[in-house]
């Protein structure tokens, strides 16, 4: 199959959804080619970073496309297909690809599904994802087509193997949208991103107030890790809304998560189920996390954490 991805960056940085795409591309192509479809102005750093995970880089640059316009993309993405159908184009469950998306879908006549977290190409198009508010995981079979769009969830393919690929150049000059540009808003941004971190400590209800966030902060400085909330420490304001785990947050696979008095709800499983090693430490045993977890200690955080911090100094001398 040929697949498609729709490289996304944004301020002078590449988004690592694109080399989620890529890893994604590359266990469903078969015997086919994953490419990558780069758009923009002075981007060719990133096509130098991408060549090693597709087999194929285009890489469209003019002075027009410095910044996403949906109206401009989809031109060039269209003038691109027109010579090269895709089977497959994946691009990231972002505002960005979910701008892009319905409208490349409606070009290529294609159906689209939105928020995937798995793809299945040995029998159609098969692919899953959660509905009802990750109350229920779906399989759905997409209608025949000559063209699928799909957008992918953040955070689940982050790991593939490299592609040692090529950089095809396009000279294309956008035609003139409607849309302008005007001004670049910078959002307010957290102090790591959770979905890239090794390391996650994550809190639960049990954390009881704010204050008591300090202690798992100290845990995962000597860990050399992150903190990140369930939930309910989300609604209560102890962490922002960027450290949420979930169906309703973010997904994270790091290679360790230590859950500190996470009840292990089903919405807040699903976000992070797929991580290397789970420990959870929950005061109550019959606690749903101990049913995911590789490890667990049934106790007090207020007691267990404190000697784990002494224990992980004394390591460190």
């Amino acid at each position: 199959m040929r697949i498609f991805a729709i490289a996304e960056h944004r301020m002078g940085e590449l988004n690592p959804i694109t080399l989620e795409l890529l890893n994604l591309a590359n266990a469903i192509k078969g015997d086919g080619t994953s490419e990558v479809v780069l758009i923009g102005k002075d981007v060719s750093n990133f096509a130098n970073e991408l060549v090693k995970y597709a087999d194929k880089v285009w890489i469209a640059e003019h002075e027009s496309l410095e910044y996403f316009n949906p109206e401009t993309y989809l031109d060039v993405l269209n003038r691109i297909f027109e010579g090269n159908k895709p089977d497959i184009v994946l691009v990231g469950n972002t505002s960005y690809g979910l701008e892009i998306a319905p409208l490349l879908a409606v070009k290529l006549s294609a159906p689209i599904a939105t928020d995937v977290v798995n793809v299945d190409v040995s029998d159609g198009i098969v692919v899953t994802k959660y509905i009802f508010q990750g109350k229920l995981m779906v399989d759905m079979r997409l209608k025949p087509s000559e063209t699928y769009v799909l957008s992918i969830r953040q955070g689940i393919f982050k790991e593939g193997e490299g592609v040692s690929g090529k950089i095809e150049r396009i000279d294309i000059t956008p035609s003139e949208s409607k849309r302008k540009f005007v001004q670049y808003i910078e959002p307010e941004v957290g102090e790591v991103d959770i979905t890239q971190a090794d390391i996650v400590v994550t809190v639960g209800r049990g954390i009881e107030d704010a204050s008591n966030i300090e202690l798992a902060e100290e845990l995962a400085e000597k860990l050399g890790g992150v903190v990140a909330g369930s939930r309910p420490v989300i609604d209560n304001g102890w962490l922002p809304k960027d450290r949420q785990i979930g169906i309703s947050g973010k997904t994270v696979k790091p290679r360790l998560y230590l859950g500190l008095a996470v009840s292990g709800a089903f919405q807040h499983v699903m976000g992070m189920k797929d991580s290397e090693l789970i420990i959870a430490i929950n005061k109550d045993p019959e606690a749903p996390i101990f049913g995911v977890a590789q490890y667990g200690i049934v106790g007090d955080i207020f007691e267990v954490v404190p000697e784990l911090i002494e224990q992980l100094s004394k390591l460190k001398g």
